[in-house]
């Protein structure tokens, strides 16, 4: 039977036979989705992005919704995103049906006992080059019907990208303090000096922290939540480097150390490649704990699937 429309309740009731009812409902829940992704990331390009249509088919989603409620969601502003009242409202609803309808998917997968899917992860470089990948490895060969879609980011645009619903889990260093996530810790990782194998500390088995003054120094930029840490420890023991370079990734830093231009301060994971072919020397600083935490990060409004959850565990678990 063809969908159709209560004439008592105008453009905001609809009522489908079998057929219609079920691709209705579909189309209903992809258009709450399409909106609270919108309405969580204010933009239409992100918004496309994370349910890999185009601009123009969110824009024609909305309308859709729109004509649906006979009312306007969204502010048509050029200034800034907003939505209206109505919009607002939509919002908080649609999130509750988006979150009861991913819970019964979880719930349904789980009975059955389904782990697949696609997992979406944001990471910064460090974890994802260097910690990640033997994790990664055992995880497909446990579970080769999932496909875990990884992307480098920045920790700013991991935090952005997991509020924004573009990925599903992050990976970040020095997790942050926020309301609207979820912090699972896995690890500390120790962090060390390094130098180039000529350098006069590279004949030490260990350093104290007053033994770095004044040497020319390889940094993360400001930003940078190891950065940040290491300013930390540098201050606490009243030890003043000087800074000549400052790179947004280890992979950079690590490449001005071996051409000698100074040492720095990094995580022992991402130097053993470097160290077991004698580019680098990795150098621990003794009467010192210096280490950053890991964590998984995930959105609290976020529904994991059992994918998710397995993934998750096995982060948890060393390989």
């Amino acid at each position: 039977m063809a969908a159709t429309r209560r004439p008592d309740h105008g453009r905001q009731g609809l009522h489908f036979g079998r057929a219609a009812g079920q691709l209705g409902a579909r189309m209903q829940i992809e258009s709450f989705k399409v909106f609270c992704d919108l309405s969580e990331t204010e933009s239409f390009t992100k918004a496309a992005l994370v349910n890999g249509v185009t601009q123009s088919a969110v824009s024609q989603q909305i309308s859709s919704l729109e004509r649906q409620f006979n009312c306007l969601l969204i502010e048509r502003s050029k200034k800034k995103f907003r939505l209206t009242r109505e919009g607002q409202l939509l919002y908080e609803y649609g999130k509750q049906v988006m979150q009861s309808y991913e819970s019964l998917l979880s719930r349904l997968q789980e009975v059955k006992d389904i782990v697949s899917g696609t997992i979406r992860v944001a990471t910064i470089y460090s974890i994802g080059l260097h910690d990640l990948p033997p994790y990664l490895k055992r995880f497909l060969k446990a579970y080769p019907t999932v496909n875990v879609h990884v992307e480098y980011q920045r920790a700013n645009q991991v935090y952005d990208d997991v509020l924004g619903n573009v990925v599903d889990l992050g990976l970040v260093a020095y997790p942050n303090k926020d309301a609207r996530l979820e912090v699972v810790p896995l690890r500390n990782e120790s962090l060390v000096v390094i130098c180039h194998p000529s350098h006069p500390l590279a004949r030490l088995k260990s350093l104290k922290p007053p033994q770095l003054r004044d040497l020319k120094f390889i940094a993360f930029e400001p930003d940078i939540p190891t950065r940040k840490a290491i300013d930390r420890f540098l201050r606490d023991h009243d030890v003043v480097v000087r800074t000549v370079m400052e790179f947004d990734n280890i992979e950079t830093v690590k490449r001005a150390v071996e051409i000698e231009a100074g040492i720095s301060i990094v995580p022992l994971g991402t130097v053993a490649q470097e160290v077991a072919k004698q580019t680098l020397c990795a150098i621990p600083i003794a009467d010192v704990v210096l280490s950053r935490p890991v964590a998984v990060i995930y959105k609290k409004s976020k529904v994991l699937s059992p994918a998710m959850k397995q993934f998750v565990a096995a982060l948890k678990d060393p390989p």
